[in-house]
């Protein structure tokens, strides 16, 4: 067996997807959700204590917990939302990221991926709350990478139109390659990051090359 990894928002959509390939490979996986009945834990990240007692949660079910994927994140193509919205997009979709690879770092390390999103790294400019989360995420990847080195590696996926978001209509957009990446083609990549044991600090974009056009 790989180990015991941590899948946040990993009951539905993408996260399932990563879950079920980590499963495939040997992992013991802890599924965590908001509220899916399907995931082993339900806590909501957004709040203060959340990450810290879904850490603890994970550790007690398997105290070999050494890998977390932090896939859950709140979505908003908004260029403006209410001050206690984006608060609680940032505290998702950031500091519980953060937080959790802290905690991973305290107890033992191990190795930590990062779901972010094309756009922050590629040409696209637009400028929304959901961006800017994803973009310091990206800067928090590479920031705890030097960090924790040594005792947790930390990466990231970048997916592109994998899945549209729940309730919202964002058109996927164009790809140099002309298709469009698969759940399982991004949960190829993570499992792939949680192996490497050289590298840290990386970003691999499973995007059809949409990072590449300076507006998809």
């Amino acid at each position: 067996m790989a180990g015991t990894v941590l899948v946040t928002g990993g009951a539905r959509r993408l996260g399932k997807a990563i879950a079920d390939a980590l499963r495939a490979r040997g992992w013991n996986v802890i599924a965590a959700s908001r509220t899916s009945s399907d995931a082993a834990f339900a806590v909501d990240l957004a709040e203060p204590d959340g990450p810290a007692r879904l850490f603890a949660a994970a550790r007690a079910a398997a105290p070999n917990l050494c890998a977390v994927v932090n896939n859950a994140g709140l979505f908003s193509h908004d260029a403006e939302l209410s001050p206690d919205v984006e608060a609680r997009l940032r505290a998702v979709n950031v500091d519980a990221p953060r937080a959790l690879t802290d905690l991973l770092a305290a107890h033992g390390g191990g190795a930590v991926v990062n779901i972010l999103d094309c756009r922050v790294i590629g040409r696209d400019k637009r400028d929304t709350p959901y961006l800017r989360s994803k973009s310091d995420l990206l800067d928090a990847t590479r920031a705890d990478a030097l960090r924790f080195a040594g005792r947790v590696r930390v990466n990231a996926v970048a997916p592109g139109p994998v899945l549209p978001p729940e309730h919202c209509h964002e058109r996927a957009g164009a790809t140099p390659l002309g298709r469009h990446p698969t759940p399982s083609e991004v949960a190829d990549a993570v499992a792939y990051l949680l192996s490497a044991e050289s590298t840290t600090g990386a970003v691999i974009p499973v995007d059809g090359g949409q990072s590449l056009l300076a507006e998809p």
